[in-house]
């Protein structure tokens, strides 16, 4: 079994009910306004608004999401398992180095922490509180024994 050191969702569910939310409000400002509510057009409204982000929420759950178990660190879809991950302090960024998670760079509004792995490779993790995501690492690469 492993312990769960540190995790992101990307975004919760519950922006699902953004549409249903803005139809309530809109329906209420006809309400308000005293003219005839639309109840059709704002259920319309609510079920094509969640229609469009229910993908939206999956894709930035499956590919912005991340986790730091004992076991493993995973970025999106990309795992790295935890006797591969050599330090997270001190560690310099070199031209080029690949981002974990499948991207060509790190997501926006994400920071970047440099990770250097057992091979000796920088690669750069991301993290929106990344102070976090390297305390959670840097337990982790000390936690895990070295093959030697």
């Amino acid at each position: 079994m492993s312990d769960r050191l540190y995790a992101e969702s990307g975004v919760s569910w519950a922006a699902i009910l953004w549409g249903p939310v803005f139809a309530v409000v809109g329906a209420l400002a006809e309400l308000a306004t005293g003219g005839p509510v639309h109840v059709v057009g704002w259920l319309m409204v609510a079920v094509g608004l969640c229609a469009i982000t229910v993908p939206w929420v999956y894709a930035r759950r499956r590919f912005l999401s991340l986790e730091v178990t004992t076991q493993q660190l995973r970025q999106g879809r990309e795992k790295v398992a935890a006797d591969q991950l050599a330090s997270v302090k001190d560690v310099g960024v070199p031209v080029g180095a690949r981002v974990l998670g499948g991207g060509w760079s790190v997501p926006r509004k994400y920071d970047s922490l440099p990770v250097e792995l057992a091979d000796g490779t920088v690669v750069l993790a991301w993290a929106k509180d990344v102070e976090a995501l390297q305390d959670a690492l840097d337990r982790l690469v000390r936690a895990t024994p070295k093959e030697a």
